[in-house]
Order: structure tokens, then C-alpha cells, then sequence
């Protein structure tokens, strides 16, 4: 009987120990976070343009390479490679003694057909001579005269002279050669520089009078588009540019230049840096709808210490969070604050 009530005491007691604990709490309902004060930004676009970096070449605008219409055999080449030479500045002299007596050999024909043609223009007048023989005199003097001028110009090639002012770059011949017609004599640069460029047909063309930079040793000089062909190479697919060359500095035919050639201009959507945060390697926004934050993960391009292009995630109108304060929360309502 004894075992009986302990045991009976032992239960009561503990449905006694069960009743006297506390119940367990309720859940508690989501708070209501109050407005943020918040300012906003507009998502905006803006066009920019990349630039390709083309290799060219300086070269100068006016270059040529000599030879005399006539033959002779070279009696004086007075020039140097390097040397610069004025304009009309004699540089090579042939020997002329055969073009001297074709000169006399012409000016003594000349000389007899214009004394025949006097002559019978006399007869003529007395009605001696018939006014066909006075024609036929007068059509060979001037043949005479017309061959005692080619007889002149063919000395005056003896002596050949530099076409403009310039540098001699290549000397191809020395006293005791032969010159011929098609035979260089030597090459002449001008002081003028301009740098030629290979444009790929992929790129824009420019138009004339266009600015482009030129980057040389390092240095930039702002350069104007002076010719662009029209035609495209069929093997490399580019066509020929020449730009003019202004540079303080000192350059050469034949040294390297980059030239900054404007590439297809392209629209980006950009949004403040200070709207933009990041959550491990995510970029984030808050964007302003219907009075409340709205969170949203974006793809950023580079930026700078003002703006952040976005490449994905945005729309332009839109307006985004400045500076959105550590306890921002998606849903969030917001208090708009004015700029």
C-alpha cells in the first residue's frame, strides 16, 4: 500500500512540475521599418566614342626621285647624302658639248629659213615669186624654230637641278656615269612631314579637315586628315589616310607614329558611384518605385570616382538611392529628400 502512494505522489508531483512552467512565447510580427530619408539620382545615358591606336608612318609630303630626259655622261654630282639643298639649287651637270652643237646645228637652220622666207616675202611683193613658195619657206622656219627649241631644252636638262627645297636622301650616281632618260640621279624629301595610316574598312572614315592625335616619341600632336582614299584595298582591307604633322619637337621620314582613330560611338546607361555598392563581388542599386527601395543587383563597367556605367540591371528614367544609408532594406518605404 505504502509503494502504491509514492508512486501516485511521484505522478502528481509531476504533472505539478509540468503545470507550474512558464508557456512558450508567440511569435512576433514583422515591424514596420519607418521611411528612409533618402536622396535620389535619374538614370541617364551618354554617348561615347572609343579610340583604336593604328600604327603609321611619318613620311614627307613632297618626295621624288630625278632623272634627266636626256644622255650624257655625268661631269659633276656636287651633293651629299643629308644635305639640304635649296629649291633650283644645282646638283648634277652632264656633259653637253654633243646638246651645245645641236643647239648651233639648230640655230643656223633657223638662221637660213628665216633669210630664204625674207627673201622670197620680197619677190613676192615685186610679183616675182609665187605666194606658194613664200608659204612652203615660211611653214620651214618655223620647223627650224620649233627644233632649235627642243635642241635648247635638251642642254638645259644637262644641268639638273633640285626640284624644291628639301633633303637629299639617296644618291644613285657619280661623276664618269652614264645618265640616261629612266636613270635615278639621286632622291629629294621636302622639309613639309606628314604621317600616312592604314584605316581598316571596319573603322569610320573621316572626312577631310578632320582632327585626329598623333602619338610620336611619346609626345601628342593634334593632326588634320588631309586625303583619305576612297578605294579599299582587296588584300589588307584598309584604305591609305595622310595627316598632316605640326610637332614642336623633331621627327624624320620613316619614323613610327600611333595615330588615335575614333572608333563606332557607343551608348551606355551611367548612374552616380555613390549609388552603386557592393555585396561580395555583386553590384547593387536601390532603385525609387512606387515610394518604396527596391534592390537590385547590376553589372557595372568600369568607372571613375563620379560615375559607374551600368550594363545591365538599369533602364534610363529610372531613379536610384545616393548614398544609400547601411540600413536600407528592400521594401523599405523612403522619404524623399530634395537635392
Amino acid at each position: 500500500m505504502k509503494r502504491f502512494r509514492s508512486r501516485f505522489f511521484l505522478t502528481l508531483s509531476s504533472l505539478g512540475f509540468v503545470a507550474c512552467q512558464p508557456a512558450p512565447p508567440r511569435e512576433a510580427g514583422t515591424a514596420v521599418l519607418p521611411p528612409a530619408a533618402v536622396r535620389l539620382a535619374t538614370v541617364t545615358t551618354t554617348t561615347t566614342t572609343t579610340l583604336r591606336r593604328l600604327p603609321g608612318t611619318v613620311q614627307a609630303v613632297a618626295r621624288a626621285t630625278v632623272a634627266t630626259p636626256t644622255t650624257g655622261t655625268v661631269l659633276r654630282a656636287d651633293f651629299t647624302l643629308g644635305q639640304r639643298v635649296e629649291a633650283d639649287e644645282t646638283l648634277v651637270v652632264l656633259d653637253a658639248a654633243a646638246l651645245r652643237a645641236q643647239v648651233e646645228q639648230a640655230t643656223a637652220a633657223l638662221d637660213l629659213a628665216t633669210r630664204n622666207h625674207e627673201r622670197e616675202a620680197g619677190l613676192r611683193d615685186q610679183g616675182a615669186s609665187p605666194a606658194e613658195t613664200v608659204r612652203t619657206l615660211a611653214a620651214q622656219q618655223r620647223i627650224a624654230a620649233a627644233q632649235l627649241a627642243t635642241a635648247q631644252a635638251q642642254l638645259a636638262y644637262a644641268t639638273v637641278r633640285a626640284p624644291f627645297a628639301g633633303t637629299i636622301t639617296r644618291r644613285f650616281v657619280e661623276p664618269g656615269d652614264l645618265a640616261a632618260p629612266g636613270i635615278p640621279l639621286f632622291a629629294l624629301e621636302g622639309d613639309a612631314l606628314e604621317v600616312q595610316v592604314n584605316v581598316p574598312e571596319s573603322l569610320p572614315p573621316l572626312s577631310v579637315g578632320s582632327t585626329v592625335t598623333v602619338e610620336l616619341d611619346g609626345a601628342l600632336a593634334p593632326s588634320r586628315v588631309r586625303e583619305v582614299s576612297a578605294a579599299v584595298d582587296p588584300t589588307t582591307r584598309t584604305r591609305l589616310a595622310r595627316l598632316t604633322l605640326a610637332l614642336n619637337g623633331p621627327a624624320h621620314a620613316g619614323q613610327f607614329a600611333r595615330v588615335r582613330w575614333p572608333d563606332i560611338s557607343a551608348t551606355e546607361i551611367i548612374v552616380p558611384s555613390s549609388a552603386v555598392t557592393t555585396f561580395g563581388q555583386m553590384s547593387q542599386v536601390f532603385v525609387a518605385r512606387d515610394g518604396h527601395a527596391q534592390l537590385r543587383l547590376v553589372r557595372v563597367g568600369p568607372s571613375s570616382a563620379a560615375t559607374t556605367p551600368i550594363i545591365a540591371g538599369l533602364a534610363p528614367g529610372e531613379h536610384v538611392v545616393l548614398n544609400p544609408p547601411a540600413s536600407l532594406r528592400d521594401g523599405q518605404a523612403l522619404d524623399v529628400v530634395a537635392p
